[in-house]
């Protein structure tokens, strides 16, 4: 795909090359997600399967075994909670999680004082990620840079300075081995920094100031944050405070997971959708 600046650019993108994805949707009961449903329906990229049950996991089984068979590319969340959903893609036996790979959620905003979209991970699943699973965030992260026409993604690793802190914030330490990763080409094409603070990832002139020398040069395309407090608090500060509108899917399973919160507005569900349809 072209470079996408924001969301508008991105249903327009997948309506010009005729991306046409089935999603399964389990209990969509909802106004917000029957809303967003029928706005991608009259767009005509998404063909919805509704799966229905007065038993919300026996829902959830009939929607994964969709994805199973191969009938459905996308799975959504409707009037299900979140945990069995969850339950159901984890299992062992019947779910959809991907051997060796993170069930890790990731969110794409569009600031209205930032020049492009934003991605950043993890606001809802991972309380605080081992180095590991850090590794595997940060692939995500470029892959799905990579989808939206991001040729090299800047990719910042989250701090609240600049410095390492092995003694406080052991975390940092292990930047310093994926930044060596990244310049080793183990992510494909991408530049890799950090420890960095929101601020100077996202803003020039602040790293200007603070005289900081980096490869991002105030210009992140993607942020790693180091604990799911962070990067919560991040998300919810973007859409109460920023004026933001995002998307967020769940990697790591077979298909790309569409995870709305309760609080989600319709307009985000139909974001979401949009956004899985680029994996």
């Amino acid at each position: 795909m072209e470079n996408i600046k924001d969301f508008n650019d991105l249903t327009q993108q997948l309506e010009q090359r005729g991306v046409h994805k089935r999603v399964a949707v389990v209990c969509p009961n909802d106004e917000s997600t029957i809303w967003a449903l029928d706005k991608v329906r009259r767009q005509s990229f998404i063909d919805p399967i509704l799966v229905d049950n007065d038993d919300p996991r026996k829902a959830a089984r009939e929607a994964i075994s969709l994805v199973r068979q191969g009938k459905a590319d996308i799975l959504m969340k409707g009037l299900i909670g979140t945990d069995v959903l969850l339950h159901e893609i984890l299992d062992r036996e019947e779910g959809i999680l991907v051997e060796g790979e993170l069930l890790t959620h990731i969110t794409a905003a569009a600031i209205p004082t930032y020049d492009k979209l934003l991605f950043f991970t993890d606001a809802a699943v991972i309380p605080r990620p081992t180095q590991e699973q850090r590794v595997i965030q940060v692939r995500y992260l470029v892959e799905l840079c990579h989808g939206f026409g991001i040729e090299v993604p800047r990719v910042a690793l989250i701090h609240a300075s600049e410095k390492v802190d092995e003694r406080h914030f052991p975390y940092t330490a292990g930047y310093q081995a994926i930044k060596e990763m990244a310049r080793q080409g183990q992510f494909g094409r991408c530049i890799v920094d950090g420890p960095l603070d929101v601020k100077t990832a996202c803003n020039k002139h602040a790293m200007d100031v603070k005289r900081i020398v980096s490869p991002i040069k105030g210009q992140a395309d993607a942020l790693v944050f180091p604990d799911i407090e962070a990067a919560n608090a991040f998300y919810k500060a973007l859409t109460l405070f920023c004026g933001a509108t995002t998307a967020g899917i769940l990697r790591g399973a077979s298909v790309p997971v569409v995870l709305p919160s309760r609080g989600d507005s319709p307009e985000t569900k139909f974001n979401s959708i949009a956004l899985a349809c680029v994996l």
